[in-house]
Formats: C-alpha cells, structure tokens, sequence
C-alpha cells in the first residue's frame, strides 16, 4: 500500500485531468499555496422601490465613505446602518445600461447616456443636480489626471459611438472646446465603438476591436492617441474592471490584461473556452466586474447558458482562477461608513445575532469591500464561507488500483470525500456519495479501477486553507 499525497495545483478546465490540473474549484479562491474560502454574500440595505444595479464607493478627504447605489431611475445613498436615501429620481436608463460614477476631487459625477453629467458634492450635497448647462451626456465616464473625461457621447441628436470628450482642466463644469481651458474631444474612427473607459495618469479607451492610451500632452493637442491594440478589443463593457492602473477585460476569445502598453492574455489556455461555452453570449450585456481589494481578487458575474448566474475569479497575484456561484445580480466596490451603538441595534438587538462580526470591515468604515445587488438590496459579500469544492485531476500509478483511505490536509478544518474511479479514460467521471472525515481526520473508501478523482469538499467554519489530500492507493492484482 502507497500514501501518495495529491497537492492541489492549478484549476484549468480547458485542459484535461489527465494532464495534472484541478478539475473544479468552486466557491473557493487561490492562495499561493492551495484554496482559501470564498464568502456568501449579506444583505448590506434595506429594499430600494427598483431593482439596483449600480455601487459606487466615494471617500471624502476627511476619510468619510458614501456608497451610492442606482437603479434604472432612482439613486440612493447607503447608509451605515443599511438605510436607503433617495437621492435621485425621475430620469430613464436604458434597461441595457447602467447609471456609471466617478470622483473628481471631492465632486462625484454620474452619467447614463439619457440625462447630463450629475454631480453630487461630498459632505454638503443631499441631491444630484446637473454639473453645468453644456454637460454633456455620455455612456462612460473617468477621470485621467486633471480632467473629468466621458466617451460614447451623445450629441446631435446621435451616439457619437467613436467619441472621447473631456473637461477644461481642473474643471469639470466647464465642457466648451477652448485651447486655453484644453477642453476638448477626439474621434476614433477605427476599432468600433467605444465600450469602456479607465483613467488614471494615463487614459485607456477599449473599443470593440482596438484600444487606445490617451496620454496627456498638453496644448495645442491636450491629449495623445495611440493604438496599442489592433484587432483586439473588449467585447462586454460591464467585464472592465481596474486596479492600481492595471485594467482587466472580456475579448472575443477570452479574458485580459492591459498595462497601458501591452495587452496581456490571462485566461488563455485555462479557463477561455470553459467561460466561452459557459457563458450565455446573448446577455453579455448583464455582465459586471469587480475587484476585491482585501482578498486582491478581480471577479466577473455572467449569466450561464443553463439561466443561472455565476461568477469567474482571477487571483492577479497567484494569477490562478477559480468560479463560484454568484447569489447577486450585479458586482461592484462597496464600503460602509463607521457605526455608532445605535446603528448596530438597527441591524440586530443581539451582537451574537450579527452575521458579521464587530470587526469586519463591514462595521469599521472608511474600508472598501467587495459588495453587490440582487433584486432591490445591497449585499456584501463578508458572510459566512460558502459550500466549496476542489476536485483533484486523475490519479494514476501505472496500473489498475484500488483507493482505500483518504485524509483531506485542510488548515483549521477537515473535509468530506467523495471518489470517482475508472478503468478507460473514455469513460464517465461519476462521484460517490460523499463520507465526512472521522475524529481522526480519516475517510475509508473502497474504489477500484486505474483513474481516480477526488472530490473534497472543506468542512469547518473557520476553515482557512485546503493543500492537500493523503490517499492510500493499492495495486490491483491482474489474472
């Protein structure tokens, strides 16, 4: 009898388990070593009068937070204890678009592409009002160094589809093209339309076929245009996210990177073709994407093609993936502000009733979270771990055998095990009932054949980190 200990590697469902990468992990993240738990998400607000689906996190100089969350016509504001303020209504969204913010030094614009530029200032405002009588209307909005900059305009009564507009510098209500102000746009003509756009020290405009740097130069021209990207764009405008100047994007073929000069495949021969059949390609229009600054994680929600929706998770510094269950509609950056005793007994009347606990980032304020929306309430997701799943790849040493032991190496946990043996590769991978470890972290078996799976599942509500399992292996005799 052989103890072999199976580590758990790379999870890449475009290849096969014969090739030594995981074959699931789900509702789990990577971790330079191993999967750590990935958490449910918790209701975070009270219900709004629509559905949400929009989160936008705004800090003050002063370090206050403020998490303003949209509908198709309204605007809230989240307060710490979880209570909606209406702080905008009456304007139209179309149901394939999303109300959109920025920050532009203590001022927070939202855009839609049916009413003018909105502002709202920081610690005085208690409503959006038009940032200026020439705001323009625009899909996307940003900020790139000292200008407030809007793309996909409207304008003339058409979509400027090609449009890249921006503010005088240093003031966002002044949008009249003067050289003096460098208020100004710019057209790009070649790449499709504009489907996002990211700022920063440097501007990123992602078309559908191309995407461009916009540089700051200053005047005559204000700003540069290159095309750094030909014949690759980004095809869902809800899949670009941004983290300290790196910008992350769905394409035609897959998910990438970009730096501002190279555009770099991250999904390419581990999880492209899983999402691309995966994914219902009909509602790419559906899709969200976030990033998770606490656990450095950037997060996709899609729409499945069997109507469920779900959730692709990229580790940026193990640069490993996982997938997950998405129980919210919708993605995106939240925080929440500090809160007194009397805000707490507005969310329970018993601490050991709360679903987080008091030092969550949750109730510390002025921290930013990974949060979301399903149906007319705001979640984060700081709950409990979810159910997950790490299935190791086949198992072979050579020769029909037979598992008859195994010990799931779970940090401050256990685990159950569940076993798939085949004789043929060609054969169906059909899993077991799944056995819960003993007292001694031992789960018996009795599975014959040359190509063995194992399905763990962590067990343990503070379960940190799943490495490994132990398993006993014995050569089959042959007559």
């Amino acid at each position: 009898m052989a103890t072999t200990r199976v580590t758990f590697g790379e999870w890449m469902p475009d290849q096969s388990g014969i090739s030594g990468a995981l074959t699931d992990a789900k509702n789990v993240v990577s971790q330079a070593i191993g999967y750590g738990p990935f958490p449910t998400p918790v209701v975070l607000s009270s219900a709004a009068a629509e559905n949400l689906s929009s989160l936008y996190a705004a800090k003050s100089p002063d370090g206050n937070t403020t998490l303003f969350a949209a509908g198709l016509t309204k605007i809230y504001t989240v307060g710490g204890a979880g209570t909606l303020t209406l702080v905008n209504s009456g304007y139209t969204t179309n149901p394939y678009q999303r109300m959109r913010f920025t920050q532009f030094g203590n001022v927070v614009i939202s855009t839609n592409n049916q009413e003018k530029l909105q502002s709202w200032t920081l610690g005085t405002s208690s409503t959006f009002t038009d940032l200026a009588a020439n705001a323009p209307i625009a899909k996307y909005i940003t900020v790139v160094r000292d200008f407030v900059v809007v793309a996909n305009t409207y304008e003339s009564g058409e979509q400027q589809q090609y449009r890249v507009r921006w503010s005088a510098i240093n003031d966002e209500t002044d949008w009249t093209e003067d050289v003096n102000t460098q208020s100004d746009y710019q057209d790009i003509p070649d790449g499709g339309q504009i489907m996002g756009i990211r700022g920063g020290e440097f501007g990123l405009v992602l078309l559908e076929r191309s995407i461009h740097r916009m540089t700051y130069v200053g005047t005559p021209f204000i700003f540069q245009f290159d095309n750094i990207s030909r014949n690759k764009g980004c095809m869902a405008a809800g899949s670009i996210a941004q983290y300290q100047g790196i910008t992350f994007f769905l394409s035609d073929d897959g998910f990438y990177m970009c730096d501002g000069q190279n555009v770099i495949p991250i999904g390419a021969e581990k999880v492209d073709r899983f999402f691309l059949a995966d994914a219902l390609e009909t509602d790419y229009e559906s899709m969200s994407a976030a990033i998770d600054p606490v656990r450095k994680l950037v997060i996709w929600n899609y729409r499945s093609v069997d109507a469920v929706r779900k959730l692709m998770i990229y580790n940026f510094q193990t640069k490993k993936w996982t997938y997950g269950d998405a129980n919210t509609d919708y993605l995106g950056e939240a925080s929440s502000g500090a809160l007194t005793l009397e805000e707490l007994d507005d969310i329970s009347e018993s601490i050991d009733a709360l679903e987080n606990s008091l030092d969550s980032l949750l109730y510390v304020g002025g921290k930013y979270f990974l949060g979301g929306t399903l149906g007319t309430r705001v979640y984060s997701f700081t709950g409990a771990s979810q159910t997950g799943t790490i299935s190791t790849a086949d198992i072979d040493i050579g020769a029909n055998s037979v598992v008859t032991l195994a010990r799931p190496i779970v940090d401050n946990g256990s685990g159950s095990i569940a076993v798939s043996s085949r004789t043929l590769l060609n054969q169906s991978v059909n899993y077991g009932t799944s056995t819960a470890a003993d007292s001694e972290n031992r789960v018996s078996l009795r599975s014959a054949g040359r190509y063995h799976r194992l399905k763990l599942t962590p067990t343990g509500a503070a379960w940190k980190t799943a490495v490994a399992v132990d398993v006993d292996i014995t050569p089959q005799g042959v007559r």
